[in-house]
Parts: C-alpha cells; sequence; structure tokens
C-alpha cells in the first residue's frame, strides 16, 4: 500500500504555502492535522527548493525546523527532515526525525552521506542537477528517463559505498527538479522502470506547475488554484501508487487518501 507523506513547510517563502506555517507553533498544529487527515509521514522542510528559491544559511534552516521535529516526533509522528544540509540532518535525526529527505542526493553537501550512514536514519536521494536558482538551465535531455535513471543509480551506488544499506534507501525522480513541463510527464509515464531500480520510490507532484499547464495553456497556468491542483495531485498520486511508488508528497494529504482508496477499491474489486 502506498503511504502519504504530508508537506510542513516551516518557510516565509515556499512557492504553494509559504508563510502560513513558519512560526513553529503554526507549523506543530499543521503537521498534527495532517496526521488527522491520515498522514503516515510527515516531511519538515526550512528551506524552500522553489525555482529561484536563495539559499537559507544553516543555522536559520536549523532554528526553524528543529522545534517542529521534536514536538512531531514527541506526539509520535514518522518525521523526515527536508534539508540539503548535514548539519541539519544530523541536528533533525537527533530530535527524532526518522528520514532525510535531501532532494539533491547528497549532491549539495558532499558530508550528506557520511552523517546518515551514522545514524538509524532512512535517506531519500532526490534526482537533482543543480540549485533552484538555476535548475532549469540544467533541464537538457536526450533521454530524460534513461539520464535520471542512471544518475539516481549511480547515487544509490555512491550512498551504498558510505555505508547506508540498501534497505535504507529511497530514491525520488524529482519532478519539477531540473525538468520542464512534458519532461516531468515524460519521466512519471517511465516510473516502473524508477521502480525497477529495486529501491523504494518517493514521487512528489503536489501543486507543481507542470500539473497547471496540463489543466490551462501557456500563461494561464498561473491562475489554476490550489484546489484544481490537489485535485492533479491525488490523480498522478493514484496514478504513481498504481506503477509501484513507495510513498507519495502531498499538501492535501485527504484529497490523497481518498484518490488512493478509490484506486485501490478498483483493484481489489472491493472497497478497503
Amino acid at each position: 500500500m502506498t503511504l502519504v507523506m504530508g508537506i510542513v513547510n516551516v518557510t516565509p517563502d515556499s512557492f504553494s504555502d509559504g508563510g502560513r506555517y513558519a512560526r513553529a507553533d503554526a507549523a506543530i498544529a499543521h503537521g498534527l492535522q495532517l496526521l488527522a487527515d491520515g498522514a503516515d509521514m510527515l516531511d519538515v522542510g526550512g528551506e524552500s527548493t522553489r525555482p529561484g528559491a536563495e539559499r537559507v544559511d544553516p543555522a536559520v534552516e536549523r532554528d526553524r525546523v528543529l522545534p517542529v521535529v521534536s514536538a512531531l516526533a514527541d506526539a509520535g509522528a514518522v518525521v523526515s527532515i527536508d534539508t540539503m544540509n548535514a548539519e541539519t540532518a544530523a541536528a533533525a535525526v537527533a530530535a527524532g526525525a526518522r528520514i532525510v529527505n535531501d532532494v539533491s542526493g547528497g549532491l549539495a553537501d558532499d558530508g550528506m552521506f557520511a552523517a546518515v550512514a551514522g545514524s538509524q536514519a532512512e535517506l531519500a536521494i532526490g534526482h537533482w542537477r543543480g540549485h533552484s536558482t538555476d535548475m532549469y538551465a540544467r533541464a537538457d535531455y536526450a533521454d530524460v528517463a534513461g539520464e535520471v535513471l542512471a544518475e539516481l543509480a549511480a547515487r544509490v551506488d555512491a550512498a551504498e559505498s558510505a555505508g547506508i544499506p540498501r534497505e535504507r534507501l529511497i530514491v525520488d525522480p524529482g519532478i519539477g527538479f531540473g525538468k520542464r513541463g512534458d519532461q516531468n510527464w515524460m519521466l512519471l509515464s517511465h516510473l516502473p522502470q524508477v521502480v525497477g531500480l529495486g529501491v523504494r520510490v518517493l514521487v512528489g507532484t503536489s501543486r507543481k506547475r507542470f500539473l497547471a499547464e496540463a489543466l490551462a495553456p501557456g500563461a494561464e497556468a498561473d491562475g489554476v488554484d490550489e484546489r484544481r491542483r490537489d485535485l492533479a495531485t491525488a490523480v498522478t498520486s493514484a496514478l504513481a501508487s498504481a506503477d509501484g511508488a513507495w510513498a507519495v508528497r502531498v499538501h492535501d494529504v485527504t484529497a490523497t487518501r481518498d484518490a488512493l482508496a478509490v484506486a485501490r477499491a478498483w483493484r481489489e474489486g472491493a472497497a478497503p
């Protein structure tokens, strides 16, 4: 059964909900609500990775996330820390996080693999070609699915060589990271091959622009609201589940849980 990872952005500038949960108390309350909505785990992040976002000082990042990680872990949540910084990852694991979600796959901080290897945490390795400020300049692929598969496989090998067992690894094809509209759809159409790498697969499409572009042409995509983006996210999450995704990362847990339940009933010929 595909798991649902709820997003807790403790940032002022995330592309969808930046500022809404920037205070620790608001972020903790939001995380608890996502758990009540049915989230299996919570991904807490203190640095936006939206296109064009500037880097955040690691000390500021830690100040944002550690109280939230600690409180949610104490409440019984399975907490993931969304960070590209090894020191933040280590501090969050010490505060109770069980998963490190590094969208850069260890490329942004060469100390990341060592930091995770020395803990019992799991590591989600994202496909990444560069920071948010210029990620689209690197969206040059002759074969997006083949290149992403090869680059992810290389990062998995590097993580294993650094001492992280394969059973503690997760891969994320990095939808929207250094990939333009149709490149994301092409990659998603090859999701079974990503699953074929033999590592758990996390898919994050939530509210991303390529979904809006499928619903409205050109500049009109900017006018596609959260409600419609959440519906599109739920559909892509159900399709990812059918193709073998281990988990999906979403803002709207309820819509995605509903879509997964309906898709499961369809496959099994009975209500879950």
